[in-house]
């Protein structure tokens, strides 16, 4: 099948790497626009954009899809199928009804869990044991269209939001060739996702990285680990922010906020119970140990985190 492929980022790329590996006719690729990143704003292109130009694919790289000049490259590669995977642009009715096979999404949830924009980072916060990917069928709604394939992976105790992604990158990347030799050979069947289990997974705004030490412990350390490259948890020390790295919860009771230990990790009384932190982030700095922290940053029980002081 002729093939044009929608995304933009590493969850994205892996996925058409496989497809071309798998000898797909891709046709054309679309990515977002370059844009400034990194601490010196310099313009930088997407990691699609970089495999499609390494491997010589056409590029298209429109703001927005609604123009019907923007979209016209797209019909004019006459595609069997559109695949998506983390594109990042509203894709209106009508580029969904250029390809005769549709439009499929590589969507990192196991649907109707947490349709919508960061599913990985809201797994995590909210405690699942299991997610997946879904292979399925774009339609007018939010990640509403039928499914044809999922597949599951255990959550681990130590997953972070990096470590998460690269898993369910490569099962995306595995299940999008699974499915398409599936259509290709017509024994695709599309099922509609339960009406019972659905929840939302809007992005992730920086305000809800700041740390409420009035929570429970168990959330916090889902929390850090969510937020585990970006945006990072964070929490205010004499005015200044702190970025933490890593935690584990423990035993303690106290002050929301307040340091009840200093050693290899700072122990903070949460909401219920503790959190010993083992490796955090000044302003400007670079992440470190708490132990190594520590030899330049005075800190004893007592101390509050959360409030400038």
């Amino acid at each position: 099948m002729r093939i044009v492929f929608a995304g933009t980022p590493a969850f994205a790329e892996r996925s058409l790497a496989a497809l071309l590996e798998a000898g797909n006719d891709v046709r054309l690729v679309l990515t977002q626009p370059d844009r400034p990143a990194g601490r010196g704003m310099h313009w930088a292109a997407s990691p699609v954009k970089q495999l499609a130009l390494a491997r010589g694919l056409a590029l298209h790289q429109p703001a927005a899809l609604q123009d019907p000049a923007a979209a016209a490259p797209i019909a004019a590669a006459r595609p069997d199928v559109l695949v998506v995977a983390a594109y990042g642009l509203i894709l209106p009715q009508a580029v969904l009804d250029v390809a005769p096979q549709g439009a499929i999404n590589i969507h990192a949830s196991l649907l109707p869990r947490w349709r919508g924009a960061a599913p990985i980072q809201r797994a995590l916060l909210a405690g699942d044991v299991e997610t997946g990917v879904s292979i399925m069928k774009m339609d007018a709604g939010l990640d509403t269209g039928p499914v044809l394939l999922e597949r599951r992976i255990a959550i681990a105790a130590d997953d972070d939001a990096q470590t998460l992604h690269d898993r369910l990158a490569a099962l995306g990347a595995s299940a999008i060739v699974e499915a398409l030799a599936e259509i290709a050979s017509g024994r695709a069947r599309w099922q509609p996702q339960p009406a019972a289990g659905m929840t939302y997974a809007p992005k992730i705004g920086k305000a809800e990285a700041e740390i409420d030490w009035t929570r429970p412990g168990t959330q916090l350390e889902r929390m850090v680990r969510a937020f585990r490259p970006a945006p990072g948890a964070r929490t205010a020390l004499r005015g200044e922010t702190l970025k933490i790295w890593a935690a584990r919860c423990v035993d303690g009771m106290g002050p929301a906020g307040e340091i009840l230990a200093s050693g290899t990790g700072l122990v903070v009384a949460c909401g219920e119970g503790a959190l010993e932190i083992t490796a955090l982030q000044r302003a400007g700095g670079k992440p470190l140990a708490t132990t190594e922290f520590l030899r330049g940053y005075r800190l004893a029980p007592g101390d509050r985190l959360g409030a400038a002081r």
